[in-house]
């Protein structure tokens, strides 16, 4: 299932990531670099184990998991956090944990274009790519 999700993948819109990003707590410099940014994300899988790579011209990070193990997670913005990725429904959803908070990525493939959808508190952000 996880490998309908593999491919590069280029952002082409993204809807309220500043907000995600402030509600996560990114600080103000890191917001207005990463709001301009257009990265790719490259995904590969094989079997249960899951690579995302994402790379832009500001930061490149790279995350290798197996599907419903949770895995310690250092995120583009500095922050270590505990982390699951399960299919539910066709999604990839991706659970981090850190400090009492937790925020929710939920990757989804839909007309050929992955849609990303960042959820944190009362926050939503959804980022679409397409495929390269």
């Amino acid at each position: 299932m996880a490998e309908a999700f593999a491919g590069t993948w280029a952002l082409v819109s993204s809807e309220n990531f500043d907000e995600y990003m402030k509600e996560v707590g990114v600080g103000f410099a890191t917001r207005q670099i990463a709001s301009v940014l257009k990265p790719t994300t490259i995904i590969t899988v094989d079997g249960k184990r899951v690579t995302i790579k994402t790379q832009s011209t500001f930061k490149n990070t790279e995350q290798t998991f197996t599907l419903d193990e949770e895995f310690d997670e250092k995120t583009a913005d500095d922050r270590n956090v505990k982390s699951i990725v399960k299919i539910i429904d066709s999604k990839l959803v991706h659970v981090q944990k850190w400090d009492g908070k937790e925020t929710t990525l939920t990757r989804e493939l839909k007309d050929g274009k992955l849609h990303l959808t960042l959820v944190m508190g009362n926050v939503v952000c959804n980022r679409v790519y397409e495929k390269h």
